[in-house]
Parts: structure tokens; C-alpha cells; sequence
């Protein structure tokens, strides 16, 4: 059965957000709609800024939405480790998120894929530490953004640390908070490597009504430096269908349930 031009464009949207990018005719194969359609409907989403189009079909836009950014090899190297699981997990977040939420977002790959995700969303406010992602925002007119501010330390990091950003998050409550992390552990907890960035995602879990940790299953059962919070703090891991089923017994051993997608 075909769908209405706006429900197609939505469907076209999530299989882009999904797979990163597609042909016209992997498109319209999907949607049961002509190849003249989809064109249309991809005009349309571009012009939104949701996506790109390419020779013969579509992509997400990803680094090069935010120029500036675009050398960061260490960023894009990480984005390229398990990117198709990362999409998934950003996908099963975003869903998460409805209409007037107040929403942190850590620093990270797989935050960024979440505020990629959520760009063509209205009506909710999007809070987070990292200088990327609000530029990924920046553009959107119909989300409330608010970045920390505060300073960056590392290269090839986008997170700000230090009091400016600390001080900020004392004013701020947040619905649903969403962690990514170095390494997840069903003892230790959430962990990342620098303290300092640590202190700050401390603080945002501190003032989240709910903590959903967001973390392809490479770090599940890992420890790093520098604790962020405990396993009682996390509400929700999402993570992706490699996951082992020892390690989802684990943690809901200690009360955290386990998404796999």
C-alpha cells in the first residue's frame, strides 16, 4: 500500500538515518512509490537541511555539515568504528524523546548520530557539552539549543570542561539524559577517560529524571579512568544486537535493563 507523501518522506528519512545514505531506486523499492516520487521527496528534505542529495540517490550529512570540523581525523575515525550500530542505537534514542522533553547529550560519536537524528524534530530543547553537536543543531530552527560553553582541552575532542561548563548544568534539569561512554560496567559503572570530563557528565547525570547510557557493545564490560556514575544511576543501556546474553544477565543482575538493536 503506498504511503502519503508525508509519511513517505518520514519513512525515507528514518531508512537514510538508518543506513546512512541510499539509491533512489533502493528507496522507492522501500516505500512502494515511483523513482519520480522519491526524487521529489528528497528534494524536499534537502532543502530542509536533513539530508544530502547524491548522484542517483541520498545521504545523511555527517562531518561535512559543520566545516570548520571537517580535518578532524581523529573525530571522523572514531565516527567510522561501528558506524551502521551506532545509527541503529541512535535511532532506538531518539524514539525515546517526545514533544517538550529537555534533553542532554554527552560528548561522543553516538551522541552525535542522536542529534542527527532528532534534527527534524520539533518542540523539544537539546542541552549538551559538546561544540559539534550544537553546530550539527545549529541550523534547525524549530529545537531549542543550549550549549555548556566552557573549555577544550584534548585534541580531538569537542567536549567542554571546567567551571563555565560545570556552573551551567547547576540551572538546568533534564527529562532524559543520554551517556555515551569509554566503558560500561555492571560494578563500576559509567566511565570515560579524562576526570575533568568526568566532573561534567557527573553533573548532567546528577540532573537527569532518567540516564540512558548509549554505547555500541564494544564497551560493555569494560572499565576506564574516571567513573561518571554508578550502575544504579543508569536507567537504560541501548546498545547493539552483538551484545553476549551474559553480559544483558549481568546487568540486569544489578537492575539496569539492556536494549539490543
Amino acid at each position: 500500500m503506498a504511503l502519503k507523501q508525508h509519511d513517505r518522506a518520514k519513512r525515507i528519512l528514518h531508512l537514510l538515518l538508518e543506513k546512512g545514505k541510499g539509491s533512489v531506486d533502493e528507496l522507492a523499492a522501500a516505500v512502494n512509490a515511483s523513482p519520480a516520487s522519491i526524487r521529489r521527496d528528497l528534494i524536499e528534505l534537502e532543502q530542509r537541511g536533513l539530508i544530502n542529495r547524491t548522484h542517483g540517490g541520498a545521504e545523511v550529512p555527517g562531518q561535512t555539515s559543520y566545516k570548520p570540523f571537517r580535518f578532524d581525523a581523529a573525530f571522523s575515525l572514531r565516527e567510522e568504528r561501528f558506524a551502521d550500530e551506532k545509527r541503529r542505537i541512535a535511532l532506538a534514542a531518539a524514539e525515546l524523546v517526545v514533544e517538550n522533553d529537555t534533553i542532554a547529550l554527552s560528548p561522543g560519536t553516538t551522541t552525535t548520530q542522536i542529534a542527527r537524528s532528532l534534527r527534524h524534530r520539533e518542540g523539544i530543547h537539546i542541552v549538551t557539552s559538546a561544540i559539534n553537536i550544537g553546530m550539527e543543531l545549529s541550523s534547525q530552527p524549530n529545537m531549542k539549543v543550549t550549549v555548556t560553553g566552557g573549555a577544550i582541552r584534548w585534541p580531538g575532542s569537542f567536549s567542554l570542561v571546567g567551571a563555565t561548563a560545570y556552573e551551567a548544568l547547576q540551572r538546568l534539569f533534564f527529562d532524559k539524559v543520554f551517556m555515551g561512554a569509554t566503558g560500561i560496567h555492571p560494578e563500576h559503572g559509567l566511565t570515560v577517560i579524562e576526570s575533568d570530563e568526568a566532573l561534567i557528565l557527573s553533573e548532567m547525570v546528577k540532573h537527569g529524571k532518567q540516564v540512558i547510557a548509549v554505547v555500541d557493545a564494544s564497551k560493555l564490560g569494560m572499565v576506564s579512568t574516571s567513573q561518571v556514575c554508578p550502575p544504579q544511576k543508569i536507567h537504560t543501556i541501548i546498545t547493539d544486537d552483538s551484545v553476549a546474553a551474559e553480559t544483558i544477565e549481568s546487568f540486569a543482575q544489578v537492575g539496569v535493563p539492556v536494549i539490543a538493536v
